[in-house]
């Protein structure tokens, strides 16, 4: 089933909810200055579509601080994971080795690659070999093990040792959240494990990662914003994240246009 695309507030909303857990009505029509009532209609839809659950007082995310359900996650932001996607495409060439990994902003990169020539693709996400399905590669390749069902991926030790017997051009992968002292963070440290194999078998690291992941709230830690050799975002970075940068050599890529930080 495919999700429609949501309205600016209620997909607001939804990151807003996500990032922090838990929100009172209030607390949420006073965010964007209007009457609970309002609310309470956008925050029902919401739940009708299994975005949010309605608790006592307020709305929290389904299944607490994990994250969404991978179909539905692919709604959100759609647009500006698009554009991110886009950018990503003209920076690769054609004939590159990419490793691309789990997660629906990789997936946005793995389509808008489908027109390159040659490349020679790995991916532990079944999403990506769906979206470069019948396109002009040089070849394609999966890492083997257990599949999540969940999200349609392969994580842990089956993906690191997959990673590490290859050597890619560019890493492109995503990540659950960027915590404000630059710290990487996904849901499960399985997710990690793969994440940093890409990475440490790359000779360019490519981070894809929109808006809403800046302050996100994920669980597991590992690798730091200022260790991407390339950052690939819609918006300029809060100054709190620019910092975090610190003096290293990341370039940070805003949507369609290229932008040094």
């Amino acid at each position: 089933m495919s999700w429609p695309a949501l309205p600016a507030r209620e997909r607001d909303i939804v990151e807003l909810v996500r990032s922090t857990g838990h929100v009172a009505i209030d607390t949420l029509a006073q965010r964007f200055s209007v009457t609970p009532q309002t609310i309470r209609r956008s925050v029902n839809q919401l739940c009708e579509l299994g975005l949010l659950r309605r608790v006592h007082g307020g709305v929290d995310v389904p299944g607490g601080h994990g994250n969404l359900p991978y179909q539905r996650r692919q709604v959100l932001n759609l647009a500006a994971k698009q554009r991110i996607a886009s950018a990503v495409a003209a920076f690769i060439p054609d004939g590159a080795s990419v490793s691309i990994g789990l997660g629906t902003t990789p997936e946005q990169v793995a389509l808008a690659l489908r027109g390159h020539q040659g490349l020679k693709v790995l991916t532990n996400s079944v999403n990506v070999i769906n979206a470069l399905a019948g396109a002009p590669l040089a070849s394609l390749a999966i890492a083997g093990g257990t599949l999540r069902r969940s999200d349609l991926d392969i994580v842990g030790s089956a993906a690191v040792a997959f990673f590490s017997a290859f050597k890619t051009d560019y890493a492109v992968f995503g990540v659950g959240g960027i915590d404000r002292d630059g710290s990487l963070l996904d849901f499960h440290p399985d997710e990690v494990a793969a994440r940093q194999a890409m990475a440490a078998n790359s000779r360019c690291t490519v981070l894809v990662a929109d808006a809403s992941k800046f302050g996100r709230n994920a669980v597991a830690r590992g690798g730091r914003l200022g260790d991407m050799d390339h950052l690939f975002t819609e918006h300029a970075l809060p100054g709190d994240y620019a910092e975090a940068l610190g003096c290293g050599d990341t370039t940070v890529h805003l949507g369609a246009t290229e932008g040094a930080r």
